[in-house]
């Protein structure tokens, strides 16, 4: 055995990816450690039972979406831990967001890394595009073996041209594609983030009164196209101090829209800003006040406001109630609306005769870039993850190993 490849959790599912790669030295990797997305509120001792916490690792974070990182807290404290330096920014602000603090510190590369070193293993983080900022797959080499690990990525974001590249020149000579399936055997939208622009212009023209929009303050490539849109009709985008955060932690040096951008305000509700006082986050509240409104002057505008059900209350309290006049767009995948969280926003616009709209792109690869990325870096075997339609979908990926939770398979 040159290597051991196992799947701890994510062969038949979709989220809390654990993923393990053991060298013939005895040194591991750990790939990402992440939540199930059907773990209940505040259960802990979610860590896989396979996964052996006695012996020494070293764990890799692909990008900032829970499903891939919340476990964190829950490895052995002697752990190294690495991630994008993006992501480790947005992962703080999630852990502080949600009253669950980090007591660990992340080790940290970025897009101009390049290969680095840990152990026996050579480890390449690859920027690529999904709707997680800051996301990677990993190519990871040791004992003469090469094996890559998609993480989550699509090929229709406004990165799309990092997959593009990567598939005209693959790295060469890949013994094991670890290949996630999320949209296999869906039909989930998967138009571009430049073809939603041009949806929300339209919606934004149409609609004579406010538009509220529901979507996740760390897409960042929807807060940009929103914001684009607005520009382009005269609209105001008006975003929530969560939101708000998220931009002032990344932009810096780079393009992206953030405190201070024309058609960029912030909307300072008393829950959110009670929230990062008792936070301690008294200087990010006092900054950002200058380029905010309050929720009394949204009751009068023409603007594009976010709006979801933690921000409800203050709305309603000082009179932003939607119209007939108005739009709501849900901007994120329809299965959350089996959620009362996610409903109730949508539910409160209809019942006020708002018009309803659906405008979103998925954050995953469609079932055809999967297989032509698959086909482009031609790897000796192919091992499904995190997807649930492996079984009746896996044509056109090349050889398939099909693994189970757990099951070690030895790469020779």
């Amino acid at each position: 055995m040159n290597l051991r490849l196992t799947i701890h959790r994510g062969t038949r599912q979709i989220g809390g990816a654990c993923i393990e790669i053991e060298h013939r030295d005895g040194d591991r990797l750990i790939l990402d450690a992440g939540r199930p997305l059907d773990a209940p509120d505040g259960a802990t001792g979610l860590l896989p039972r396979s996964l052996d916490r006695r012996r020494p690792a070293t764990v890799l974070i692909s990008h900032p979406h829970q499903d891939h990182w919340g476990l964190v807290e829950e490895l052995p404290a002697e752990w190294p831990i690495w991630t994008g330096s993006g992501s480790a920014k947005l992962i703080a602000i999630t852990a502080d967001i949600t009253r669950n603090p980090l007591t660990r510190t992340f080790r940290t590369w970025d897009s101009r890394s390049g290969p680095f070193a840990i152990g026996p293993f050579t480890v390449t983080p690859i920027l690529i595009d999904h709707s997680a900022f800051d996301a990677y797959m990993l190519l990871v080499e040791g004992a003469g073996k090469r094996m890559l690990y998609t993480g989550d990525f699509r090929r229709h974001g406004r990165k799309s041209v990092l997959v593009d590249r990567m598939m005209a020149s693959p790295p060469a000579d890949v013994d094991v594609l670890i290949n996630e399936g999320t949209n296999l055997g869906t039909d989930k939208p998967v138009t571009t983030e430049a073809e939603l622009e041009t949806d929300f212009v339209e919606l934004f023209e149409r609609t004579k009164g406010r538009v509220f929009v529901s979507w996740s303050g760390q897409n960042i490539d929807r807060t940009v196209t929103l914001y684009r849109a607005a520009k382009r009709t005269g609209r105001t985008l008006v975003i929530d101090l969560y939101t708000a955060d998220v931009l002032d932690t990344i932009s810096n040096g780079t393009r992206l829209p953030r405190t201070g951008f024309p058609n960029l305000k912030i909307a300072v509700t008393r829950g959110l800003r009670g929230f990062y006082r008792r936070i301690g986050r008294d200087e990010f509240v006092a900054r950002m006040v200058p380029h905010g409104l309050s929720a009394r002057r949204l009751a009068q505008c023409r603007h594009v406001i976010m709006l979801r059900r933690g921000l409800l209350a203050d709305y309603q309290r000082a009179g932003v109630v939607p119209t007939a006049e108005d739009a709501f767009n849900y901007s994120m995948w329809r299965g959350y609306l089996s959620e009362p969280y996610h409903a109730e926003a949508l539910e409160w616009c209809r019942a006020c005769g708002a018009e309803i709209a659906y405008i979103h792109t998925s954050g995953h690869a469609s079932p055809a870039d999967l297989r032509a990325f698959a086909a482009a870096i031609c790897p000796k075997v192919t091992v499904p993850v995190h997807g649930v339609k492996w079984d009746e979908e896996s044509h056109g990926f090349g050889a398939i190993c099909r693994l189970a939770d757990a099951e070690p398979i030895a790469i020779p």
